[in-house]
């Protein structure tokens, strides 16, 4: 601020009037003239003052003919400066227009261990990637053989059982009708319960299970789905392993009821899914077919086209460590339902 109120307060230079001194002796001259006596007639003074004058303007250099007032311009020797030749008016030149790549967005690589949460009721669920495995056993039942390579596209699974937490959600909407039984083995209060709302939904109707994943934004798994997300690629007889004890799944009674989803850290399967084996069975999507394994296609086989009974999938906490194991199959009514008997999703 201080030099801007320095700088406005100065005055503007003054401009000096060349020929103002000569300017003066002019007037005087005018007023010695008139003050003279002469015996010299006033024509004869007129003509001469008028000459007199004529003479001092035109010789002073601030004067001219309209008046000595006229401020005098000052002049600069001019330097001639050479006007510029003309040059060739210069071309736009045509530069290819640059074509800019976006940038790649960059795709997360599915793989083992890969997790994502299902918008419609929060599920987390596991990826399982494309590839053969090793479906059914030749030493297990007759249902179970023969042995055979299984090839199938990529699919997520959930990670747990459905809840009663997660169920109750799509009967709140009307999308849904509630189980058969509010209880449970041991629970009278189960579903409902906000006690048990981490527990598996028991007392449904493959019906229901099919509307309530059809309603989340899946389907229930196919048998072969199902079986590769449990066993892995390596023909494990287990989701863990080869052997079983009360520390890797809710089964044989050990506890007497169903517990919590996702309480056996253990007992993951290959592919990170929950109670796999024990807890409660689960509607799977085909038909079963007795000997359907004899005749299955080789890349993602969905069961019988009809039949009687649909695939149960798994054990439950009342079943022996024979049908816990991942190749077991069963068959049961789609109508039915009890307390051992849930679901999962896929998609």
């Amino acid at each position: 601020m201080a030099d801007l109120t320095r700088h406005s307060s100065r005055r503007s230079p003054i401009i000096e009037r060349p020929g103002e001194e000569e300017m003066i002796e002019t007037l005087k001259i005018f007023e010695l003239i008139s003050t003279l006596r002469l015996p010299i007639r006033k024509p004869f003074i007129s003509i001469l003052m008028g000459l007199v004058v004529s003479v001092l303007l035109v010789g002073l250099p601030g004067c001219n003919a309209l008046g000595f007032n006229s401020p005098v311009i000052p002049t600069s020797t001019a330097t001639q400066t050479a006007a510029p030749s003309a040059s060739p008016t210069e071309q736009p030149t045509n530069t290819p227009a640059v074509t800019r790549t976006p940038f790649a967005t960059a795709v997360p690589t599915l793989g083992l261990g890969s997790i994502t949460t299902r918008d419609k009721d929060g599920m987390q669920m596991v990826f399982v990637s494309e590839g053969p495995f090793t479906m059914g056993s030749d030493t297990g039942s007759d249902n179970e053989k023969p042995a055979h390579t299984v090839t199938l596209a990529a699919f997520w699974i959930d990670q747990t059982e459905v809840t009663n937490d997660k169920y109750a959600q799509c009967v709140q909407t009307g999308a849904c009708q509630p189980p058969a039984d509010k209880s449970s083995k041991k629970q009278p209060n189960y579903y409902g319960n906000s006690n048990f709302s981490e527990y598996p939904v028991i007392y449904v109707e493959w019906n229901q299970a099919k509307t309530y994943c059809e309603w989340a934004g899946g389907r229930l798994p196919t048998e072969a789905e199902w079986e590769k997300a449990a066993r892995g690629t390596d023909g494990r007889i287990y989701p863990w392993g080869d052997s079983i004890d009360k520390t890797y799944a809710n089964y044989n009674n050990n506890v007497g009821d169903t517990t919590a989803v996702g309480q056996y850290e253990k007992g993951k399967s290959f592919y990170g899914a929950y109670d796999m084996t024990g807890n409660v069975w689960e509607w799977l999507a085909d038909w079963y077919g007795e000997t359907y394994y004899s005749s299955s296609p080789a890349s993602n086989p969905t069961g019988p086209t009809s039949g009687a009974y649909r695939v149960l999938r798994g054990g439950s906490w009342s079943g022996n460590p024979i049908n816990q194991r991942v190749t077991f199959r069963y068959g049961i009514a789609p109508v039915s339902w009890y307390y051992g008997l849930g679901f999962r999703c896929a998609r």
